[in-house]
């Protein structure tokens, strides 16, 4: 008897103390589905998990099909709990109401139509909403971006990455009810101009992070507003940009806390402009591939100026030779992990143990194929 009482004693323990204990840690890894599937399973496990706010701050629909309805469906579950016949229905009325990120990356039958539902179904869950990513979501247009920010007064983070719908209309949307962004990634956006390159400098001058990747309709004038406005920026990514010239890039010099910067593709940045980004001594990465006019000059002077460099590419740069090696190990011997000279015919001591007679500490020495 005793020993029976024990066993159910040791059971209770297992059940009310260790398993909420494993699915809390279990849960962060659980896709939605999945998680609000096991709310139905008992009700102390429905307690464990609803009591586990960090559970519901994020909505990860990256890659699934159907994703539209099933966003709509997760931040209307709230609701529907509240006027349904569930027994847990009073407990879980908290859950998805202070929704911090949805991700919907490569999702696939998201819309317009789901935001508008969003914002007319599930306004209240969005009000906390910190990050927000739309890439490849090709179906949402200005009036997407619309209706979603218009319910998100708190946005910090948006991307929507390589969208050729979205245009300077949804960025004015954007600056108007978006107050507080600091991360934006307009990649592969080409559509924009130099109008939202205006409107993002004119409102966010505290924007760390801007990825213009293939935003091939800017401009020179766009940019040097960036850069006059948004000194507090980290990162910039200008990938695959042909267009602009070192009177914009010269401007990059402006940037103090500038710490990652990708010029891949910048056909016309010169040793002068590249003399000037060396005042950016706060560099960590740094991308010139096929920067081809750029010659031993511009790399010392990023050598002088960019002490803290641990990524540097100069794939392609046939201008350059061993004299740049020479003065970045004497500054950066001990930062630089990767490095990639692939193609630098000008340099002759190009082979892994060469490299690593300058530069001890690399790992990487190829990123481009």
């Amino acid at each position: 008897m005793e020993e029976t009482e024990a066993r159910a004693g040791g059971d209770l323990k297992w059940s009310r103390e260790t398993i909420p204990k494993v699915l809390r840690i279990v849960g962060t890894r659980l896709p939605q589905r999945d998680l609000i599937s096991l709310l139905l399973v008992s009700p102390w496990i429905h307690r464990t998990l609803v009591s586990c706010s960090s559970l519901w701050l994020v909505l990860d629909f990256r890659e699934t099909n159907n994703a539209g309805n099933r966003l709509v469906a997760a931040l209307s579950l709230r609701e529907h709990l509240m006027m349904g016949s569930s027994p847990f229905c009073c407990a879980g009325m908290f859950r998805y109401q202070h929704v911090k990120q949805i991700n919907l990356e490569f999702a696939q039958d998201i819309e317009d139509k789901h935001l508008d539902l969003l914002k007319t179904k599930c306004l209240d869950s969005l009000q906390e909403l910190e990050s927000l990513n739309l890439n490849v979501c090709q179906k949402i247009s200005d009036r997407g971006v619309e209706t979603i920010t218009s319910a998100c007064p708190k946005l910090k983070v948006f991307s929507i990455y390589w969208n050729v719908r979205v245009t300077d209309i949804g960025m004015t949307h954007l600056v108007k009810n978006c107050k507080h962004i600091v991360d934006l990634n307009l990649s592969g956006c080409k559509n924009i101009t130099d109008k939202s390159l205006q409107l993002i400098a004119d409102n966010y001058p505290d924007l760390e992070l801007l990825n213009l990747t293939r935003c091939i309709k800017l401009t020179d004038g766009g940019l040097q507003q960036i850069l006059l406005k948004c000194s507090s920026l980290q990162s910039l990514n200008l990938y695959a940009l042909s267009s602009f010239t070192d009177e914009a890039y010269k401007k990059i010099s402006l940037l103090t806390d500038l710490r990652f910067l990708d010029l891949c593709g910048a056909q016309n940045l010169s040793d002068q402009g590249l003399c000037c980004i060396a005042k950016c001594k706060n560099l960590v990465s740094l991308n010139l591939t096929w920067c081809v006019r750029v010659t031993d000059v511009g790399v010392i002077a990023i050598a002088q100026g960019c002490t803290s460099l641990e990524f540097l590419s100069l794939f392609g740069i046939v201008g350059v030779t061993d004299k740049c090696l020479e003065a970045l190990s004497r500054s950066c011997s001990n930062m630089i992990t990767t490095l990639d000279v692939n193609g630098c015919i000008g340099i002759k001591g190009r082979s892994r143990d060469e490299l690593l007679q300058y530069f001890p500490y690399l790992r990487c020495f190829k990123v481009h194929s």
